[in-house]
């Protein structure tokens, strides 16, 4: 099990609520919250907030006399046969909870063979996925998605895409500079969303945020329709907090 290395909140929660599977996973007959905490050296109200999370994303059950097993999710994720059939279905229905309870279009983007790919979306009526009017691999620098990726690689992989892809001027808004550019994802903290103000699309906001596991770069972004900008920079904070159970299933 690997996570990646930046210092998020959702990667230290990630990091915990790994801690506590694999010691759930040591006891097959079930362990209770009070040697889970001695075990894992969890204060109580966080591996109270973590068993919440872990329950409700199917990693553990608790049995008749309380003491928490491991669930079906994991033994669909731990197993080689259908891995990644179990791992897209696990995190279609987290990014579908998550667009619930943002209230905003969700995706999961990630960085494969020195392109963008936006490789799962939870759209619904009322919260519409945004249109792809430019192909999102021509538009890394525009999108928060895209910025967010690029972020996570190094300076000759980012001088590398921007070599391969025109910043084209998409609205007003967008960075055409690629000094300019590069000096923002220098300066970008990885606690802090990513954030597209109409720059990939007008009347489009968007934020994402990094869910990298191992070597693998990635995000988890919304979209939301211009008229809901107010609602941006909390949607994004809770962006952020439902990043754990992602990470969570990419390291398992």
């Amino acid at each position: 099990m690997a996570l990646m290395h930046e210092p998020t909140a959702p990667y230290h929660s990630a990091q915990d609520a790994l801690r506590v599977l694999e010691t759930v996973s040591r006891h097959s007959t079930g362990v209770t919250d009070a040697e889970l905490a001695r075990q894992t050296r969890l204060g109580t109200e966080r591996l109270t907030t973590l068993l919440r999370m872990l329950r409700r994303e199917g990693y553990v059950e608790q049995i008749a006399d309380g003491a928490y097993v491991t669930g079906a999710a994991l033994s669909r994720l731990g197993s080689a046969h259908g891995r990644d059939q179990a791992l897209r279905e696990k995190l279609q229905q987290t990014i579908d909870r998550l667009r619930d309870s943002v209230g905003a279009a969700i995706y999961i983007s990630r960085y494969i063979d020195g392109e963008v790919h936006v490789t799962q979306c939870a759209a619904s009526p009322s919260t519409p996925a945004v249109n792809e009017w430019v192909d999102f691999r021509s538009a890394a620098h525009a999108s928060a998605a895209g910025k967010s990726l690029l972020g996570q690689l190094d300076h000759n992989g980012r001088r590398d895409h921007l070599a391969r892809h025109k910043m084209a001027r998409l609205t007003s808004r967008t960075i055409t500079s690629e000094r300019l550019l590069l000096s923002r994802l220098e300066a970008q903290p990885p606690t802090v969303p990513v954030l597209d103000l109409q720059e990939y699309a007008v009347g489009t906001v968007c934020a994402a945020v990094p869910i990298t596991a191992g070597s693998s770069v990635g995000c988890l972004a919304l979209s939301l329709p211009v008229e809901h900008a107010h609602r941006l920079r909390q949607a994004a904070d809770t962006l952020n907090r439902g990043a754990t159970p992602v990470l969570l299933s990419l390291a398992i």
